[in-house]
């Protein structure tokens, strides 16, 4: 299954029980950077997210990101 980060992020988010706003301040606060839940669901929207910015989100939200050879 192929999800895009937004899909991901959507599904980790409901999960954990946390909305957009709750996380773009959270984010705010852990780095140095201001984020608003217009600003977070633009870049999420769009896939202009960056790669610090998604683990930065999975530390947030407790998981790690792990990558994983394919076998063919």
């Amino acid at each position: 299954m192929n999800l895009t980060a937004n899909e991901l992020i959507k599904i980790l988010l409901a999960k954990e029980q946390i909305t957009q706003k709750e996380l773009s301040e959270m984010l705010s606060d852990k780095t140095d950077k201001n984020y608003t839940q217009p600003s977070l669901s633009r870049k999420l929207t769009k896939g202009t997210i960056s790669y610090n910015e998604i683990i930065k989100i999975a530390e947030i939200l407790g998981y790690e990101l792990e990558f994983k050879k394919i076998e063919n």
